[in-house]
């Protein structure tokens, strides 16, 4: 069997089916943001994320620095998306030939620096030799009280379904990127032929490109330098409110929400209209011939926080900034819907990145 006839979500299923715990002091492992592990009067969080040069990232267009500010930024999205507090990480990176220590030093300033922004340590790792360029593997260590930990599996019929910040801008942030590749790679190829023809040596460092990228910042950052949204959580906090359900948006909108609902046990209902989308976004994807619907719902990496909350809490939502109520759950019987803007009734469906 291929793998891909699985998908990423279907093998962890496959291979953890059947497998249960045997320590006692493990409260939750697969099927969640992070592992949950009884630590005394203290629950503590773990987390895994690797990334792969050439699936995940690619160095034609982001720089180490922000490279490594983006991987520690994934695995804190994580405990914050089990309303934990992220306070150590263990680093893992294997190289090849072509980095020099000032490559890594500028991997790790940038590490550092979203390490400091939430407080975490960095505490140890391991680094190793590759022949097929960078790999990165993090895991991110939290903790929280037992009582505060919301997972993916507490969401109620009536809940409202919530989400913070906008949708859809990393992944147009990626296509950006991608565009500008291609019309370099085609630049250098062009130019190449040229110096061939004419019988000259070719040197691509001394071909200049401009990319164009002005009046689309925001989207570039979305995409290259991701934030975790402790300052939802703290928000929350501040305002009494407990999420029923919780879940980190890196694989996009509707992969999301499966999950809350193959968790709880539920049904929902996505409004079309309620879906937050920056102006930027909206431009980008009609330049790009995109529903810009789809790529709020299926582009991933926005790492923003999607929730439930009883609905007597709407009163509070309405007040938190950065926070949007885009739908509701319900019964399992209803389905998964996403309603349009015109009041049509779609299946909603997974079609976010698959890393398998």
């Amino acid at each position: 069997m291929e793998i891909s006839q699985l998908g990423e979500f279907g093998l962890i299923d496959h291979l953890t089916n059947g497998h249960s715990p045997k320590n006692p002091s493990t409260i939750a492992g697969v099927g969640d943001d992070c592992a949950v592990i009884n630590n005394g009067n203290r629950r503590t969080l773990v987390t895994k994320d690797m990334l792969m040069e050439g699936i995940h990232f690619d160095l034609t267009y982001i720089t180490l620095e922000h490279l490594g500010y983006k991987s520690a930024m994934v695995n804190i999205s994580d405990i914050f998306a089990m309303n934990g507090k992220p306070e150590q990480m263990v680093v893992g990176i294997a190289l090849s030939k072509r980095f020099t220590v000032e490559d890594i030093e500028a991997f790790y300033s940038g590490l550092r620096r979203a390490c400091e922004k939430w407080g975490v340590d960095i505490v140890g790792g391991d680094t190793t030799s590759s022949i097929t360029g960078l790999a990165i593997s993090i895991t991110c260590i939290g903790s929280a009280n037992e009582e505060d930990i919301v997972y993916r599996s507490g969401a109620k019929d009536t809940d409202l379904i919530c989400v913070s910040g906008d949708l859809g801008a990393a992944y147009m942030g990626l296509q950006l990127l991608e565009r500008e590749k291609a019309v370099y790679y085609q630049m250098l190829r062009e130019e190449q032929e040229k110096a061939k023809a004419a019988n000259k040596p070719f040197n691509p460092q001394e071909k200049p490109f401009q990319p164009e990228f002005y009046g689309k910042e925001y989207l570039l950052e979305r995409q290259l330098k991701p934030e975790a949204r402790g300052d939802i959580i703290a928000s929350l906090a501040e305002y009494g409110i407990k999420p029923t359900a919780m879940i980190d948006i890196s694989d996009g909108l509707s992969s999301e929400i499966l999950h809350i609902c193959k968790q709880s046990n539920c049904g929902c209902r996505i409004y079309e209209k309620n879906l937050p989308i920056d102006y930027q976004t909206a431009v980008a994807a009609e330049e790009f011939s995109m529903n810009v619907t789809t790529c709020a719902l299926n582009g991933g990496e926005d790492y923003e926080l999607l929730f439930t909350v009883p609905i007597g809490d709407l009163h509070k939502i309405e007040e938190i900034d950065n926070v949007r109520m885009i739908g509701y759950i319900t019964k399992p019987e209803q389905g998964k819907q996403l309603i349009s803007r015109d009041n049509q009734e779609f299946e909603l469906l997974a079609q976010g990145w698959q890393h398998a």
